[in-house]
């Protein structure tokens, strides 16, 4: 199973062979490469895998994923300091 992180699309750089972009992750900006998704442009929100924008998808979605993925990390924290939930 795969898991993408949905990211904000801040700026895209057309490259040859294939276009890049920066994406935000909650303040962290990585280099993304754009080849799965060419027609996406700066403020999409792009879901990343390895690296990879592998689809493009709307802020709502976006952010209720975030919130998914931060709900996870809490019960992961929880379980690892020996509480329970």
């Amino acid at each position: 199973m795969c898991l993408a992180i949905p990211g904000r699309l801040e700026s895209v750089e057309p490259a040859d062979p294939f276009p890049t972009g920066s994406a935000d992750f909650g303040g962290i900006r990585k280099q993304v490469c754009l080849a799965f998704v060419p027609d996406a442009v700066v403020g999409d929100y792009v879901l990343v895998h390895v690296g990879y924008a592998i689809g493009v998808i709307d802020e709502d979605e976006a952010q209720r994923t975030l919130a998914v993925l931060r709900a996870m990390g809490d019960v992961i924290e929880t379980e690892l300091a020996g509480g329970s939930s």
